[in-house]
């Protein structure tokens, strides 16, 4: 009996008695891996029981959020399945162009992202584009230079989503922070620019005030990383079967990357921002400011 045969082996035996089924056989053989993976599916089925706890917490308590909990969840789990899908496949192809291709689209969503978050910004999803894209792809430039990983899709695409995943956060946060401090600050950057300050010397403490507020939560997740709770990756490797170690070794790569990532991409998105703010003439731009 051939191997792909083990997973029916009764009904396998049958087909190959009856040759006017053998579509049925190649049916099941094509699509082994589909049912495999729906049989892999109990655990995860098996978690929806702590959903139907928070659906019906939440239908005690008259919160209104049943609908929207199980489309999340019933969202979530078409996501990750179409992209494990996919990511299978271009494992399995070996190929750089589809690193390069998965990063850009990656970068797209996270910009397009990041830019509805401060939608006031003029040309806010160009510029969360471009700085994530910047940001990201100078440290991923260097981790492959240095040797850190391997030009490889099962390594890039997970790095590059991890960084791209934070710098869109940061960058949403920095453009809003950004834009709300000037406007709060209207008269003071006004006065500033009517001294012969340049638009980089007038807004320098509301750059500081938004870098620092955007960059906050990474470096405070990056310095009780391990004492309040284990991060994904390290988590990933040790119910992989990784060593603690090793699994230590990955996360002090992956905490280092995410810093760097951030950092470029809001500093970056705060040169980015400025000729939406003001004009050639160093004038604000005041209809940016009025909503």
């Amino acid at each position: 009996m051939s191997g792909k045969c083990l997973l029916f082996p009764l009904l396998c035996n049958l087909l190959e008695r009856d040759m006017d089924l053998d579509w049925v056989a190649t049916f099941l053989k094509d699509y082994e891996w589909l049912i495999e993976y729906l049989k892999n599916m109990v655990k995860p089925a098996a978690a929806l029981a702590v959903v139907l706890l928070a659906v019906a917490l939440s239908y005690s308590q008259n919160l209104s959020l049943e609908g929207e909990m199980i489309y999340s969840v019933f969202r979530s789990f078409l996501q990750l399945s179409i992209i494990g899908f996919v990511l299978q496949f271009i494992f399995n192809q070996e190929n750089a162009g589809w690193i390069i291709l998965a990063y850009l689209f990656m970068v797209f969503v996270a910009g397009y992202t990041a830019g509805q978050r401060a939608k006031h910004v003029p040309r806010g999803k160009y510029v969360a584009g471009v700085s994530i894209l910047v940001g990201t792809g100078i440290t991923m430039f260097l981790l492959v230079v240095l040797n850190v990983f391997p030009f490889t899709p099962r390594y890039m695409i997970p790095v590059a989503g991890m960084m791209v995943g934070n710098a869109m956060t940061v960058i949403g946060v920095t453009m809003k922070q950004l834009r709300d401090d000037i406007k709060m600050q209207l008269n003071l950057v006004e006065t500033a620019l009517a001294l012969g300050a340049t638009p980089r010397q007038a807004t320098l403490q509301q750059v500081k005030r938004a870098l620092v507020t955007s960059l906050s939560p990474v470096l405070d997740s990056c310095k009780t990383v391990g004492l309040i709770s284990l991060p994904g990756a390290m988590t990933g490797m040790i119910m992989g079967g990784a060593s603690p170690l090793e699994a230590i070794q990955l996360q002090i790569v992956v905490m280092n990357m995410i810093v760097g990532a951030a950092t470029v991409s809001s500093i970056m998105c705060t040169y980015l921002c400025w000729p939406s703010f003001f004009t050639k003439a160093y004038q604000l731009q005041t209809h940016v400011f009025s909503s």
